[in-house]
């Protein structure tokens, strides 16, 4: 299957002139810069979403002045943030303090680049985007385990500590749920997983059975914990450790901080869209495919990508948080083996599929086993 910029150069003369390899680099660059444009603003207007849904849940108004609706807020929340002075301790590791944020923001918006938006509609379509996924969003555990030290504050080594603990602890679940699909559909490229879930809504993965069920409430609530989203919100439990690993943060770094956060929870939850929801496709069989229907398709996952940011607000702004070890407890004891029960659930269900019911011979055997 042809990718975007395969057909942009055949459809371009002079395009065709130039090397290709400066015309891959370059498309490459102009598709992730518009990623990050993109991610950027979706994580400014969940901001705006967050405050607007916790204002209703609390009897309030929230922000409604700047823009439509205060639409805009989040724009002069950001330029009041720039404006404020970037203050950084007398006793902080100075180097580590000021390179800590960039790596929090690597570590959330680099995945974005092997997300497909749509059909072709992906930076870089790669053969193991959900392991590429799951890899660049562990380096933001190093970001924050240098924030947390470099700061040389009791709250902030504290909240970095419980961060690291949890993260590394949920990213065991939330990765062998991912692996469950990954045993049903027979690859880690995230446009080919939607593609085998195209059609009628009942090809959706999370529907392709009890392991695939389970695998999604699996996933979900593992990525509330990663994402330190409450009822899992220790690194950051303001009535204990003021703001956590970035107590010392200041003006803009801060900002980057807040956005990364929220630019995670927009890719999870596209992510959990495109393993178990069926991505791009409405649930109905329609071609997506077409130059304009792409972008109907693309309109669609972010449908279902703003419904689960909304379950993420629900929630927080719903259930009390948790204790430590009651969130420890959930982790090893509960998801940990739901999850190893999913995965080799799912190998005996494609297994199953191939010997018993035929495989592909029969609609049955097909929808049984996804796409491996």
């Amino acid at each position: 299957m042809q990718s975007l910029l395969d057909q942009l150069i055949e459809s371009t003369s002079w395009l065709q002139g130039l090397p290709v390899g400066l015309v891959y680099a370059a498309g490459m660059v102009i598709a992730c810069n518009l990623v990050l444009v993109y991610a950027s603003a979706l994580a400014g207007e969940t901001v705006w979403l967050e405050r607007r849904v916790s204002g209703r849940m609390q009897a309030r108004i929230g922000p409604n002045r700047v823009g439509p609706q205060g639409l805009l807020q989040f724009l002069a929340d950001g330029l009041k943030l720039l404006g404020k002075e970037d203050i950084v301790p007398k006793t902080a590791d100075k180097p580590i303090f000021l390179i800590a944020p960039i790596i929090v923001f690597v570590g959330a918006f680099a995945a974005f680049a092997v997300v497909p938006f749509g059909h072709y509609l992906v930076a870089a379509d790669m053969n193991v985007g959900i392991f590429l996924v799951l890899s660049l969003t562990s380096i933001e555990v190093v970001g924050i385990i240098m924030a947390g030290w470099a700061s040389n504050s009791k709250w902030a080594i504290l909240g970095a500590m419980r961060e690291v603990a949890q993260m590394v602890s949920y990213e065991l679940p939330l990765g062998l749920a991912a692996l469950s699909i990954v045993v049903l559909a027979g690859t880690m490229n995230l446009s080919e997983i939607v593609y085998q879930q195209e059609g009628w809504f009942w090809n959706w993965y999370v529907f392709r059975g009890p392991f695939a069920f389970v695998a999604f409430f699996a996933f979900f609530v593992s990525a509330l914990a990663a994402l330190k989203r409450a009822p899992f919100d220790l690194p950051e439990a303001e009535s204990e450790l003021v703001a956590g690993f970035h107590t010392e943060y200041t003006g803009f770094r801060f900002a980057v901080f807040f956005l990364a956060e929220y630019a995670a929870m927009i890719l999870f939850s596209m992510v959990t869209a495109i393993l178990f929801l069926g991505g791009w496709s409405p649930g109905f069989d329609i071609d997506l495919s077409g130059p304009l229907s792409r972008w109907i398709g693309a309109l669609i996952l972010f449908g279902k990508t703003i419904a689960l940011l909304f379950v993420m607000i629900w929630v927080r702004w719903t259930l009390p948080r948790f204790r430590i070890d009651r969130v420890m407890y959930l982790c090893y004891k509960v998801l940990l083996p739901v999850s190893v029960v999913c995965v080799v659930g799912m190998a005996i269900q494609v297994l199953l599929a191939m010997t018993v019911f035929g495989g592909r011979a029969n609609a049955f055997g097909t929808w049984l086993m996804g796409g491996g």
